[in-house]
């Protein structure tokens, strides 16, 4: 026996729809892309006209009503937190220590997108709930086509200093395919590899300018080279879109049009020295009596990892009250001392030479949109990224001079803005001491509060860390 259809009230159709309408307008007003207006038609038909059979599968009987039941609730929920993510936030784990003791390895974060403006995806077409990698079948999660440029939704304000951030890695636009080494610096690996390839090394220091220029992209040439006559081991070389990238999260420590200098470890800008986090780590050399307790390494947040780099490094993390508590302790530690050994390679720029430390590093001027800045062999290393990669153009060094776009110039005008992102950990955290500038088109959003945490070192109940539960980011500082 067949059920009556359930009579709809037309009033009430145009209410939903008319409210609909609006929401869905001041959403394009929003995004401001007007394409959206194509839609328009099929929300009429959705409330009013229903002349599209929507859920035809609702008349069908047996298994196939069951089966689409569950296709549409699962597609709606895919579509929903596809929106949600893209638009308005997303979850966030720590999956490292580099801005611990402020965030925590196995913070869960939400992450607001409208703090600084959702941006328009440059490709749109990908799997909700992943990032770039199908776990299982371990292959693309995205598209590539289309591809669009880079544009951002006004949102609630801007990056300010010392906000934590969350953003895509800006050196992962090159790597590997196997993953073993995606985690590793592309560019790192080729400079290592080309700089141990090459016998008779000069001694760069005694180089002039365009020398030196010249030596770097012959060592980075060998490097590359060598990755891709050893595709057996290493895989293909790939490139990501830059909203494809891993996400990472650390403290902006400098603004556009700032200029960054570090000395003696603190952050200076623009000559007055910013103020460190509270939680601010750096490593300490510790020779210790006896084994820490369990209860003291939880009271001052010593993790299992900095256990093993004193085990295996001689040193570990430490902040300034676990070294003030820990010298306290005579029965536990012999001495304490401030881990000052830093090399100078690997630090950005890797073609740079310009004997920079973690420690002491700079002088450096953070690009500003529509500033321009005055280029010189001297400082072409610095900015060669921002301006070859991140904008699109090319660049040369030849005789001496500087070739944009195939024009002689010493000058050049930027066309974003750029922030400079370190870890608390400051021993500890790969940051733009070693891979440079994150550009404005990088910036996902900003962690709002902790919602879930739960301590890697320890299982069960004990593991969950209930005090930080629902923290607002804002108040660690």
């Amino acid at each position: 026996m067949k059920t009556k259809k359930k009579e709809t009230n037309p009033r009430l159709q145009w209410v939903k729809f008319i409210v609909a309408l609006i929401l869905y307008l001041a959403f394009l007003y929003w995004v401001k892309s007007w394409w959206g207006l194509l839609v328009v038609p099929f929300i009429f038909d959705v409330y009013i006209t229903k002349k599209i059979r929507w859920q035809w599968w609702k008349e069908s009987e047996g298994p196939v009503k069951w089966i689409m039941s569950w296709v549409d609730a699962l597609v709606f929920a895919l579509v929903a937190v596809y929106f949600i993510n893209l638009f308005f936030f997303q979850n966030y784990v720590i999956p490292s220590s580099s801005l611990e003791k402020s965030l925590l390895t196995g913070d869960y974060l939400f992450v607001s997108k409208v703090s600084y403006g959702p941006r328009i995806p440059e490709t749109p077409l990908t799997m909700p709930l992943t990032q770039h990698t199908l776990p299982v079948f371990e292959c693309k999660s995205y598209i590539e086509w289309p591809h669009w440029e880079y544009r951002r939704v006004k949102g609630l304000g801007k990056v300010e200093l010392n906000d934590i951030v969350v953003f895509n890695y800006p050196a992962g636009d090159t790597l590997v395919s196997n993953i073993q080494y995606q985690a590793a610096d592309y560019y790192q690996m080729c400079y290592s590899f080309g700089s141990q390839l090459i016998e008779n090394a000069p001694n760069v220091d005694s180089l002039n300018a365009q020398q030196r220029w010249n030596y770097y992209k012959f060592v980075y040439d060998a490097g590359r080279q060598y990755i891709k006559n050893n595709e057996s081991i290493y895989g293909e070389v790939m490139t990501r879109p830059a909203d494809r990238r891993e996400n990472y999260v650390k403290r902006c420590v400098g603004l556009p049009g700032q200029t960054l200098q570090i000395k003696d470890r603190i952050v200076y800008l623009d000559g007055k020295a910013n103020k460190e986090p509270d939680n601010v780590q750096y490593t300490y050399i510790v020779k210790l009596k006896a084994n820490i307790p369990d209860e003291l390494m939880k009271e001052l947040g010593i993790s299992m990892e900095d256990l093993v780099s004193l085990n295996q490094n001689g040193f570990m993390p430490l902040t300034k009250r676990a070294v003030k508590e820990l010298k306290a302790r005579k029965d536990l530690v012999e001495s304490i001392t401030l881990n000052t050994e830093a090399t100078k390679s690997d630090i950005y720029p890797l073609n740079g030479n310009l004997g920079w430390t973690r420690d002491n590093y700079g002088p450096v001027w953070i690009p500003q949109k529509g500033k321009s800045i005055t280029l010189t062999l001297d400082n072409i290393a610095i900015y060669e990224r921002p301006i070859k990669v991140y904008e699109n153009n090319d660049l040369e060094v030849k005789d001496g001079k500087i070739f944009i776009n195939g024009k002689q110039t010493n000058k050049y005008t930027f066309k974003m803005d750029y922030y400079w992102m370190m870890g608390d950990n400051r021993h500890n955290s790969a940051d733009s001491r070693y891979w440079g500038f994150v550009p404005e088109d990088h910036i996902v959003g900003k962690p709002i509060f902790i919602w879930w945490s739960s301590d890697p070192d320890r299982s069960g109940f004990g593991g969950i860390r209930w005090h930080r539960l629902f923290r607002w980011v804002d108040n660690i500082k």
